[in-house]
């Protein structure tokens, strides 16, 4: 079953880069994008979140919460953000359970064969858990269309 616009959004916990919980309940009431990255210290996955940090204030502004997933361990997410500077919850899928969920998980990566790795994919979760953008890029050396998850969050507001 694949998830569309309109959907709700599955729910998950989640261990993050300050080894605690999260979960996507955390942020009812909230927008929220929620970013899929395959494997933090990537060329592509460094570019993408730096863009997201870099423009975090304008995502705030347009009143949204930012939470990046990969199947990372928590220890190697908590040195990739503090070697980015990152500024929102990295979170560890390391059992791939939100992945599945969100249709958002590699069977086999496109490199060195490896297995069970995080799409690159953008979802927009409104304040009520509904999915209101969903982008599931086809190679991991695509990111997402930054303007389209502006101007959904824009028409959310």
């Amino acid at each position: 079953m694949s998830l569309n616009v309109g959907d709700q959004a599955p729910s998950f916990t989640l261990v993050s880069d300050e080894k605690k919980e999260v979960s996507l309940a955390d942020y009812k009431g909230k927008n929220v994008i929620l970013l899929f990255f395959p494997l933090a210290f990537t060329g592509v996955c460094t570019e993408e979140l730096c863009n997201m940090r870099d423009n975090i204030s304008m995502y705030s502004d347009l009143d949204a919460d930012i939470l990046a997933v990969s199947v990372d361990s928590p220890f190697t997410l908590e040195k990739f953000k503090a070697e980015q500077n990152l500024n929102f919850p990295l979170l560890s899928d390391f059992n791939k359970s939100a992945s599945v969920a969100y249709d958002s998980l590699y069977e086999e990566f496109p490199a060195f064969g490896m297995k069970g790795v995080s799409k690159r994919s953008a979802f927009v979760v409104d304040k009520e858990g509904t999915i209101q953008y969903k982008e599931i890029c086809d190679s991991p050396g695509d990111q997402p269309n930054y303007d389209a998850i502006k101007e959904t969050l824009s028409n959310l507001k």
